[in-house]
């Protein structure tokens, strides 16, 4: 056995050290995962394995790039000829070398969801179909299911299944749609996310040469996060591991949490089937949380019936037990979460990037921010707008993607509409007529202008001559040219700079300055892109001192498939991060805490399916499994939704939980107690109860005078229009920050800011 692994534990050993063969590692959260896998391809290269030989798919290209790093300083830097990557990037840059075989270039643009809205906008108006019946959203998630199962538009319009289920969704079109902006792609040189899986599976299957030339290549396969496959995905992987049978697949099925977008959790579950001679590894050892957490997330995922058993451990600390607050309503919830955090960030001299708050749905972060602003604690969403996918960065994009691809008509589109060249929509409009009636893009309109009688005066015809010309100037240097410095020509003859700096907007200057990062993202590439994937032709020599020259099409390779990934230039400042659980997965955090623990929030009223049922227990286990130190919950016994304030019901996921292993209240009723009830007016509904008139929405606060704020003093008694009546205990600050701390029967202590609390005085 090599020294280097003899720095694993003896699972994480053994399943490292079992490099031949079907391999299948099932690892719980906290186990050590990554590191299984990344020990397990350096040994691959310490026995004297090729590195071009060995591919490993991830999910994430931060993944990707930590993995290979870390590899990197194990073995060196023949590390670096590792195929590893997403699927996506992967598949790219084979589609790139082969594309070729299904009609595309090797500069073929790829569309993020900014572009496949705009196209399938086009093309609902095209056919004069109801907007508000095909929104671009809808239609999408349709199509991207379509490919995800490699079900062509010409498969899709001959099903009677698909056509009957989209008459019952009253969207009759969407197979047109489909084969429509199916065509639109191909005449753009372009493709979407979706495509580069259902394309590279289309390459394997119609050339067998191409599938041959990449099972002698690819002599082992790896697949990280395989409980999140979809069909496509594991169709790639099956194919390329046929010839040498050398695929090992790491995941845990307890965290398959990704089924709206695709993934198949059988695919998990099915590994010995597709491989009778498989060897199967547990990693059950957790290192990151402590044993109350561990114990607790194994109690929840026991109660699912489909899932390879396995039992989590650790040495750590006990730990506190899970603790559970119990709220009267969203906003009562809100302030018990913030006074909780602030109380362990100064009792455990934590900073507030150690608190993760976590929830089902995006709009259960209202209150939470508004609560965080107001107590004047930082705070960033997780996962929001990418830095790729802001206005002013996209702009940009849009015209060195075009200058790549010509014929990608949404970046055309964008490109010549911003900053305003006097070519109007009634101009684009005509082009777009002429383009569809050819079934050619719009940039071969515009290049043969009065070949189409688009009845254009001179004056406009000349602009989009100019235009034209522009984008051809740049092209012809894109071969040539370093991305930075045929970039940052583009930047400048594109107008957009100079359109910024007349703008009297207010936040031009930062959206100046993201350019600016993009600039300097560009240059950045070009010093390190020798690190990336390696060559699709890793046998071509390189000319003798010659620098390698790093073109803008490469660049934007790249980008394209990072689109998902925040380049936040404050990701690491000191602020609690709030967040989806499907956005919190493969991070980790000291706190934890885990908000609208309620029936039909939590599970979701959406799970309607024993099936549906576990995921979203497999969704909790997540949740539960990021915190390091402690797991808070919390449920409102009251919630506004859809106007009305519901009475709700504590989830069933807290009461599966091992009472060791949680702070649990000897009496957690799943119904409202009737003395809140009474206090709130009787006015509740209940997605559960019959229907009621609900209470009209709280106004907005009205300010206490600063006399009446004064007079509150500690020991008196007072009373508040929500919590009733309580005793101050102490009050601190001045003016319009002066706060109370007052102690309330039935509720609990609460600091109130008095500018806003309204407290009356009872007593005095």
């Amino acid at each position: 056995m090599s020294d280097l692994l003899n720095q694993l534990n003896d699972a994480q050993r053994e399943a490292a050290s079992t490099t031949e063969g079907p391999v299948m590692i099932i690892a719980g959260a906290g186990s050590g995962k990554t590191r299984t896998l990344t020990y397990r391809i350096a040994h691959l290269l310490e026995k004297g394995v090729d590195p071009f030989s060995i591919l490993a798919l991830t999910f994430t290209n931060k993944a990707a790039g930590e993995m290979k790093e870390r590899i990197i300083k194990l073995v060196g830097s023949e590390a670096r000829n590792i195929w590893m990557g997403t699927f996506h990037s992967v598949f790219a840059r084979l589609l790139r070398a082969d594309g070729h075989r299904l009609g595309y270039t090797s500069s073929f643009t790829i569309y993020d969801t900014d572009d496949q809205k705009s196209a399938i906008k086009q093309i609902v108006k095209q056919l004069n179909l109801d907007p508000k019946t095909y929104k671009p959203s809808t239609v999408i998630s349709r199509i991207s299911m379509a490919k995800c199962n490699l079900i062509s538009p010409k498969d899709y319009a001959e099903t009677p299944d698909i056509y009957q289920t989209d008459i019952d969704a009253k969207r009759p079109a969407m197979g047109q749609i489909y084969q429509m902006y199916d065509q639109r792609l191909h005449n753009s040189n372009a493709m979407d996310f979706d495509d580069l899986l259902f394309n590279m599976n289309i390459l394997l299957r119609d050339f067998p040469d191409v599938l041959l030339k990449y099972q002698e290549r690819f002599q082992y396969v790896m697949v990280d996060e395989y409980q999140d496959t979809n069909y496509a995905q594991y169709l790639i992987a099956k194919k390329l591991a046929a010839r040498n049978q050398n695929i090992c697949v790491v995941g845990d099925d307890a965290q398959s949490i990704y089924a709206f977008r695709g993934a198949n959790i059988q695919n998990i579950f099915n590994f010995q089937r597709d491989y009778p001679q498989m060897q199967l590894f547990r990693l059950e050892q957790n290192y990151r949380s402590t044993k109350a957490i561990v114990g607790a997330a194994n109690s929840i995922i026991d109660h699912n019936r489909d899932q390879i058993k396995k039992e989590l451990w650790c040495d750590n600390a006990d730990g506190r037990p899970i603790q559970l607050i119990r709220a009267i309503d969203e906003r009562d919830e809100a302030n018990r979460v913030a006074d909780s955090i602030q109380t362990l960030r100064l009792g455990e001299n934590a900073d507030y990037r150690d608190f993760a708050i976590l929830y089902r749905q995006n709009s259960l972060s209202r209150s939470i921010e508004d609560v965080l602003r107001r107590a004047s604690i930082p705070y960033r969403i997780y996962q929001g707008i990418s830095f790729y996918g802001r206005r002013e960065v996209k702009d940009v994009l849009a015209y060195m993607r075009l200058v790549v691809n010509p014929h990608d008509d949404e970046c055309l589109t964008r490109a010549i509409s911003y900053p305003p060249r006097g070519i109007g929509q009634t101009t684009l409009d005509r082009i777009r007529v002429a383009a569809a009636d050819n079934d050619i893009s719009l940039w071969t309109v515009m290049e043969n202008l009065p070949n189409f009688g688009l009845g254009l005066n001179s004056g406009l015809a000349q602009r989009i001559t100019e235009f034209v010309y522009m984008i051809k100037r740049f092209e012809a240097q894109v071969p040539t040219t370093d991305a930075f410095t045929l970039g940052k020509q583009i930047v400048l003859a594109s107008g957009i700079l100079k359109a910024l700096r007349e703008d009297d907007e207010p936040d031009s200057a930062d959206r100046l300055e993201n350019i600016e990062e993009l600039l300097n993202g560009i240059q950045e590439f070009c010093e390190n892109a020798d690190e990336e994937l390696p060559s699709t032709t890793p046998d071509a020599p390189a000319a003798d001192g010659q620098p390698t020259l790093h073109t803008l099409d490469e660049f934007l390779q790249q980008v394209l498939l990072y689109t998902s990934e925040d380049k936040d230039k404050d990701k690491d400042a000191d602020r609690v991060s709030l967040m989806t659980i499907h956005a919190a997965k493969g991070l980790e955090f000291p706190y934890v805490y885990v908000v609208g623990m309620e029936e039909q929030l939590f599970p979701s009223f959406m799970a309607s399916s024993r099936a549906e049922l576990e995921e979203e227990r497999r969704l909790f286990y997540v949740a539960v499994t990021r915190a390091e130190q402690q797991v808070t919950l919390s449920y409102a016994l009251s919630r506004y939704h859809n106007g009305q304030q519901t009475g709700g019901e504590v989830s069933r996921f807290i009461e599966e939980i091992d009472p060791n292993y949680i702070d649990m209240p000897r009496q957690a009723p799943r119904a409202m107690p009737r003395d809140i009830w009474d206090r709130l007016g009787g006015k509740l509904t209940s997605p559960a109860r019959a229907t009621r008139t609900a209470t009209p929405p709280r106004g907005p606060a009205v300010p206490n005078t600063p006399a009446e704020i004064n007079a509150i003093m500690p020991g008196m008694k007072v009373q508040h229009a929500k919590f009733g009546i309580g005793k101050v205990l102490g009050v601190e600050g001045a003016a319009d920050s002066r706060k109370a701390t007052v102690f309330f029967e039935g509720v609990g202590q609460k600091q109130l800011l008095l500018k806003f609390a309204k407290l009356s005085i009872v007593e005095p």
